[in-house]
């Protein structure tokens, strides 16, 4: 038996989709107005054609957040959770068109029993992954405060309806290292556990791994003992290829953003400086893994003399004790497992998103290590998490 029952389940990427009043609950009343808020409004319904586009077939009255005037209109993100794949589509707009447990942490844990999963991180939503919605606010007094607020809520609520099973992890101001050394030690002493991070923060219009504008933050994880989650697409670039490719395209692709983040990370002097940061890529796969160290070892080999990269480590042994992967359905990368590192795998569920395997979570990757041995399986499947998200169990 590959999944044994004391071994617990636990997802390193999940997400949440946040309720109507969170905002509104939290941030001074003068700020309410202009705060992320649930209004109702008009949207285009459309279907796509033939040649891959999209065409109008009327309007729906659709529930959106509105933040400084700005419509954002899907609030659930992919939140597909107990439809069949025929069924996908456009993201749902409207609370009705999730399942509970998408929006209410007791509907979640019940759904996390249903689906035979101990403990889950989960990941924001209408913020987007990293928080990067708050670096458009032109309060940035308010951006600051919506931060807290979902970190609060994160910490206050969410969490603590069930602390041995609901994993904290927040979000950080980015516009801000002061703001965010500040975020981060104020959530670490309120038990945060992982916190959100850019996989590249250059798109977004911030300073790159290559510089020292981040040194303060990364000490402040590193004190705290929380690893950095770079979640593929929080740099805010999609990896398309053409402007009338279909969304399948992006979907397959979105993985070689964590291969980015990967390159970026081991070339820069990020854990040179850092030797006991850690960073999770958080929905990136891990079958890629062998070849990108495989060939990074021998680009660093031929090339390292003429450039400004280290000299004395290969990026192969760097990612060994720095990064960890993450995995729904990976068969490859399971199968070529001590390639990638048996201490560096983890486990995600991705629910509500419309990769999870939602109620069925435990069978798949029971059936994915009928040939791993017991002990390796539980070390992939709980124990690197519970090490690396200081999230012991209680009994």
């Amino acid at each position: 038996m590959p999944l044994q029952d004391h071994m617990h389940l636990i997802s390193t990427d999940d997400h949440l989709i946040e309720h109507p009043r969170l905002w509104s609950d939290r941030l001074p009343k003068r700020f309410v107005g202009a705060g992320p808020r649930i209004i109702e409004k008009e949207m285009s319904k459309s279907v796509i054609t033939g040649d891959g586009g999209r065409s109008d077939i009327g309007t729906k009255l659709a529930e959106v957040w509105e933040y400084e005037g700005r419509i954002y209109p899907y609030i659930g993100l992919n939140a597909v959770a107990g439809k069949k794949p025929e069924e996908f589509g456009a993201e749902p707009t409207r609370y009705e068109d999730m399942i509970p447990g998408c929006y209410e942490p007791k509907a979640r844990v019940q759904d996390m029993d249903i689906d035979g999963v101990q403990a889950t991180l989960s990941f924001p939503s209408f913020p987007r992954f990293a928080g990067t919605v708050f670096l458009e606010g032109n309060d940035k007094e308010l951006a600051l405060l919506c931060v807290q607020a979902w970190n609060d809520y994160i910490l206050d609520e969410w969490c603590a309806y069930a602390p041995d099973r609901l994993i904290p992890l927040t979000i950080l101001p980015l516009w801000s290292v002061e703001e965010s050394v500040k975020e981060i030690y104020r959530t670490a002493a309120k038990g945060s556990r992982a916190i959100s991070f850019p996989e590249n923060p250059v798109p977004l219009g911030l300073p790159s791994f290559h510089t020292n504008h981040w040194d303060r933050v990364f000490a402040a994880a590193v004190d705290t003992g929380q690893p950095l989650c770079v979640h593929f697409g929080t740099s805010g670039r999609a990896p398309i290829t053409a402007p009338d490719a279909p969304m399948a395209v992006m979907t397959a692709l979105f993985g070689c953003n964590s291969m980015y983040a990967t390159a970026d990370l081991l070339f820069s002097p990020v854990f040179h400086n850092h030797p006991n940061l850690k960073f999770l890529l958080s929905e990136g796969g891990i079958g890629w893994v062998p070849y990108m160290l495989e060939r990074m070892d021998g680009v660093w080999a031929k090339h390292r003399f003429y450039q400004n990269i280290n000299q004395t480590v290969k990026p192969s042994e760097l990612f060994a004790n720095h990064l960890f992967g993450c995995f729904i359905e990976d068969q490859f990368g399971l199968d070529n497992r001590h390639a990638v590192g048996i201490g560096n795998i983890t486990w995600e569920g991705d629910y509500p998103h419309s990769d999870s395997n939602w109620p069925n979570s435990r069978k798949v990757v029971h059936d994915q290590m009928r040939n791993v041995p017991d002990a390796e399986v539980h070390q992939m499947v709980e124990l690197n998490a519970r090490t690396l998200l200081n999230f012991p169990r209680s009994n």
